[in-house]
């Protein structure tokens, strides 16, 4: 079987099935196990590197407006390839390559490739999308016994959490502007032992004012990126906190989002272990620095 995942959460989950040398063709993202990045790239960034999260979210509303695309698709590389499962999404034109633009390369290629759409919304759906891949692979087995090591693992982590008071906690997945929460994360910081002041679980993440934020009343707040890994993460915590940007007093952490938060993969328990160190240190240990930060 050749395989194109066009998502970096299911490279990682192929990789984890077993089925890591039937994947051929990944994206830019694709990082992680570091074995991906030897395959080759068939989705590029329609975005110049190095850009603030201003000048980002200014630069995508534009090309959205404009009906532009985000990510250049490789449809030679596509041809040259000859896939028989491409793994992509259809949850958020801005994180990767939509399914719509992936199935009109196919029709003008020719190729009769399977098309597999990923759309968790839920903690439980990233879990569950597990199963998904596995079972579209020939790997069910593997799959079932990764989906019961996850599951025991939060079972694990509410089990050393019971009985521990909810911490009110904001997350922002961007910064200028700053963006709620959403999809699977309020189930992660739920699972971690807080509350999400104005994330909503299952729904998208959307923009709110800095007056909403002010408002929302967190004890903790995690600075979360799409795309910054955990030094930039610090940056943009270190500048909110400059500018008096949240609320006064609040614990302000950053963390590195793109391992452990906002990709739907079996890192996200890790993620949820992660956020646990942080709100409850005193049940759950102190926070890893390779993976979250005070601000200072």
């Amino acid at each position: 079987m050749r395989i194109v995942s066009l998502l970096p959460s299911a490279t990682e989950i192929l990789f984890a099935l077993g089925r890591g040398d039937d994947v051929v063709g990944v994206t830019f993202e694709c990082d992680h196990p570091s074995e991906a990045r030897s395959r080759r790239i068939v989705s590029t960034s329609a975005l110049p590197e190095g850009l603030t999260p201003g000048a980002i979210d200014a630069l995508v509303r534009e090309r959205l407006a404009r009906g532009e695309d985000l990510y250049h698709l490789d449809r030679g590389a596509l041809a040259s390839i000859g896939p028989d499962l491409i793994v992509t999404q259809d949850l958020c034109g801005v994180c990767a390559v939509d399914v719509s633009e992936v199935e009109d390369a196919l029709v003008h290629l020719g190729c009769q490739a399977r098309v597999l759409t990923l759309d968790p919304m839920r903690l439980d759906e990233v879990i569950a999308s597990v199963g998904t891949l596995g079972a579209a692979t020939g790997r069910e087995a593997a799959a079932t016994e990764l989906v019961s090591s996850l599951r025991a693992r939060l079972a694990a982590l509410a089990e050393r959490l019971d009985g521990a008071r909810s911490r009110p906690v904001l997350v922002l997945e961007w910064t200028d502007p700053p963006f709620s929460a959403g999809h699977w994360v309020p189930d992660m910081v739920a699972a971690a032992g807080g509350a999400e002041v104005l994330g909503r679980p299952g729904e998208r993440s959307e923009a709110v004012t800095w007056d909403r934020v002010q408002a929302s009343g967190p004890e903790v707040a995690i600075v979360a990126p799409c795309g910054f890994r955990l030094d930039g993460a610090l940056r943009l915590g270190q500048e909110l906190v400059g500018g008096g940007a949240l609320p006064p007093g609040v614990e302000v952490w950053a963390v590195d989002a793109d391992a452990y938060v906002v990709r739907p993969g079996p890192r996200v328990v890790e993620g949820c272990e992660m956020l646990a160190t942080v709100l409850h240190p005193d049940r759950c240990g102190k926070p890893d620095p390779a993976r979250a930060r005070r601000v200072a």
